[in-house]
């Protein structure tokens, strides 16, 4: 085909991509089944154009539609790579972590669960092998993620369900994808009825060689990155390049799963690339990947549903009987899975409780889309697959898509309508009643000092404010008809809009470059627990949250382990810096938050609702600057380094503020403009410095009076004797009654010293608990409980005693 007519023909589906979305939203439709609407609209009128001796006019564009070059390897080596690369990198893949048992047994079971039920329905019917069967499971187990997503977005659903769907809808297109190689494989080998275990035994191996070459290939892109840290356009040129090289890498080279290894490199950048890039280059990156996703998958759904005319032209009666009990069969599968396997894993409290109504939300939103139709297509143009099996697998995947499409997609919002999910809670309700009076009263006072400020005509602008207050009045009689907003309820929700507010700081501050990309992550991962945590259990969630983010994960204890056992001290100097320079900018965000809640939170929830804010956020600050303090104790001139290191890039953001400011007033012209930020640019802020910590730990045991006067020789091998633990705040060290047989040096944090006189005794830096002297004969009645995440050192009674010669209980 002419390259000018193919060029015509994909400019004129980018028209069509950009009137479907506003379309849609007209005619409360989910964008994708829009597209496949149009694309099917298309293709039929292409069709019947090219065959009616009505007209011959439109018979070139026609032809051009219905000759267009589609083919399987289109879908799949260059729009598949493109949105699965594109939805790893918009994940937070630190909450995901959080989930990753319901998000693996939702997206592993539920692929199974529907290919097996749908594959044994239809060989039951005895119309195809058992093979093909299988076959045809696995390629309408997927659902299409940008419909599930776009459900749970519609109706504001809780976050962590969303993002449990979200990576489930992700992670189930890829085990969907490598059960289709699999039953494909033997369908070409001439199998009719394989036994599963045989069928399923090559599943690891494409699993665990898609990952390795994926993240390798990530790994040398991100070197290659790092390489070209000041050309910007470079790194975004590499960027594009991975999710194509890992898809092809592992399919030609190993023959493991190319959908695998997109989604491992796209986890691996996603994980590594704010440590390497620039945050202004990382958010640039995400832009860019944001518009081909959106342009990649618009394309698949349009140019997948053109061929539904195509894949339809030898449907039966009696193959539509078969469409029904495949959707009958896939219906009991996903309904398996959402109304017993997930009841399972909340009981087991590995996932977040899902109400009814959610879970038949997400039962009639399993949409079937453009993955479906490409996997089909592959079938349809394999010259090694019976005719009568293409022809089964092209109309029954085409007519079971287009049932989830316009029968499901069309009736989802009726749906989410009748289960309530559409509607405010009582309270929300409220509040949004209270914010609008608010925000009108607001703009009252702003219109009636319109008149001096814009020498506006009087009479003008009081005919205009009059029409405003009668708003306002009407606003304000709702809310004093409608119940009051609960006293519990409505600290709640303040706490929500405090703790958003700590995710638009830390935004700002990441745009403003004053964080790293990497600690903007870990910190934005921190609000959203603590959004979260306040919706469900209130001001005891957002304390708990609040405590939990200055906790010590696995990483930390792990990196002890090395630290005391080999020596190495890399991964923990890292976190520890980490940790140092996340108090820092948290103290500079708490601080923020006052104005915030004085601004803001006191006009809508009044004085003392503010006033219990201000004193979280006292406490908040009070935890951060003992644990500052704590860094400070142990790493003496550290924190300074980082302190001058976070002015600097203050200032410099400061000092481009300006200039933007003096450009914008006309006072500096373009070009001198661009050379004064080229010289900000230019002025790099100095890496963060590298934090060294002792190898032998004879400078922090110094710190301890007790140990002050030992002599080196004795400090070494003390040094040697003791490990690094890491306590997360509610941790029990010793417990009543147990027997205590190490000595305990604290050296961040603190410790309640808790007795049967209920007297609560705080330990702080510098100081020991454990049998270290005979005043501790009543240690045994003693319980040390962490109150705050603590760093401790630990060292056995006897080895204690050995080498310091004490007397010991």
């Amino acid at each position: 085909m002419n390259i000018v007519v193919i060029t015509t023909v994909i400019a004129s589906l980018f028209l069509v991509i950009g009137l479907a979305e506003p379309l849609a939203a007209r005619m409360r439709l989910p964008y994708v089944v829009m597209l496949a609407l149009l694309g099917i609209l298309i293709g039929t009128g292409s069709t019947f154009f090219l065959h009616t001796e009505l007209t011959d006019a439109l018979n070139p564009v026609a032809a051009a539609i219905v000759d267009l070059p589609i083919r399987a390897n289109v879908f799949m080596y260059v729009f598949l790579p493109t949105l699965l690369f594109q939805a790893t990198l918009g994940m937070d893949l630190r909450r995901m972590l959080d989930d990753w048992v319901p998000i693996l047994a939702l997206a592993v079971i539920a692929v199974l669960v529907a290919a097996l039920a749908v594959g044994y329905a239809l060989f039951w019917t005895g119309v195809l092998p058992l093979a093909a069967c299988l076959l045809i499971g696995a390629i309408v187990s997927t659902t299409d993620p940008s419909g599930v997503i776009g459900i749970f977005r519609s109706i504001s659903a809780p976050q962590r369900l969303s993002r449990i769907i979200e990576g489930e809808s992700l992670l189930n297109d890829a085990a969907a994808i490598a059960l289709f190689g699999i039953f494909m494989g033997v369908v070409m080998q001439g199998v009719p009825d394989p036994s599963l275990q045989s069928a399923l035994a090559g599943f690891p191996q494409l699993i665990a060689g898609g990952a390795l070459i994926g993240w390798l290939i990530a790994r040398i892109a991100i070197m290659l990155m790092a390489v070209t840290g000041r050309f910007e356009l470079a790194q975004l040129s590499i960027s594009v390049a991975v999710p194509y090289l890992a898809y092809i890498g592992a399919e030609q080279s190993i023959g493991a799963s190319g959908i695998i290894a997109v989604v491992t490199a796209g986890m691996t950048l996603n994980f590594v690339g704010p440590t390497r890039l620039s945050p202004q280059t990382w958010q640039h990156l995400r832009e860019v990947w944001d518009l081909l996703s959106h342009w990649a998958g618009a394309l698949i759904f349009i140019l997948a549903a053109l061929l539904i005319p195509r894949l339809l032209q030898q449907v039966h009666l009696s193959d539509m009987v078969l469409v029904l009990v495949m959707v009958a069969a896939a219906m009991t599968a996903r309904a398996l899975i959402l109304f017993a396997l997930m009841p399972l894993l909340s009981t087991l409290r590995l996932s977040p409780p899902v109400e009814q109504p959610y879970r038949i939300a997400i039962l009639w939103g399993g949409l079937r889309g453009a993955v479906t139709l490409a996997l089909a297509l592959a079938v349809t143009e394999s010259v090694l697959v019976p005719d009568e099996v293409k022809r089964m697998v092209g109309i029954l995947a085409t007519g079971f898509t287009l049932f989830t499409l316009i029968v499901q997609g069309s009736t989802l919002r009726l749906v989410i309508s009748y289960l309530g999910l559409d509607k405010l809670s009582s309270v929300d309700q409220a509040l949004s009643n209270q914010v609008l009076a608010v925000t009108l009263q607001t703009v009252r006072e702003d219109v009636e000092k319109a008149t001096d400020k814009y020498n506006l005509t009087h009479e003008t602008v009081r005919s205009e404010a009059k029409l405003f207050g009668q708003r306002l009045d009407r606003a304000v009689k709702t809310i004093e008809d409608n119940a009051r907003i609960p006293e519990q309820g409505r600290l709640t929700l303040a706490l929500v809009a405090l703790a958003g507010a700590e995710r638009d700081s830390i935004l700002a501050r990441l745009r403003e470059r004053v964080i790293t990309s990497r600690l903007s992550e870990q910190a934005l991962t921190n609000a959203d627990r603590i959004i979260e945590a306040t919706r469900t259990d209130g001001k005891a969630g957002y304390l708990r949250a609040a405590e939990v983010s200055l906790s010590f994960g696995h990483s930390f204890k792990n990196s002890a382990v090395l630290y005391d056992c080999l020596g190495i001290s890399k991964p923990l100097a890292s976190l520890t810096s980490d940790r140092f320079e996340l108090l820092l900018t948290h103290q500079l965000i708490l601080r923020d938050l006052h104005t915030f809640i004085d601004h803001r939170i006191r006009r809508i929830h009044a004085r003392q609702v503010a006033d219990i804010l201000h004193e979280l956020l006292r406490q908040r600050q009070a935890i951060l600057d003992r644990a500052l303090d704590d860094l400070r104790w142990q790493y003496p001139g550290y924190a300074e380094q980082l302190e001058r290191r976070l002015i600097q890039r203050i200032t410099l953001r400061m000092e481009e503020r300006e200039y933007d400011h003096m450009r914008a007033d006309g006072l500096i012209g373009t070009e001198l403009h661009s050379a004064l930020i080229r010289e900000i640019r230019q002025r790099h802020v100095a890496r963060r410095p590298r934090l060294k910590l002792p190898k032998n730990k004879v400078e922090l045991l110094r710190h301890f009076p007790r140990f002050a006067e030992l002599d080196d020789a004795t400090l070494d091998k003390l040094s040697q004797a003791v490990v690094t633990r890491h306590v997360n705040a509610g941790t029990i060290i010793i417990k009543k009654t147990q027997p205590i047989k190490n000595v305990y040096c604290v050296i961040s944090g603190a410790v309640d010293m808790k007795s049967d006189n209920r007297k609560t005794h705080r330990l702080l830096h510098g100081e020991m608990f454990g049998p270290i002297n005979r005043s501790h004969e009543n240690l045994h009645k003693t319980e040390a409980i962490a109150a705050t995440a603590s760093t401790l050192l630990v060292v056995t009674e006897d080895r204690f005693n050995g080498l310091l010669n004490l007397d010991l209980v």
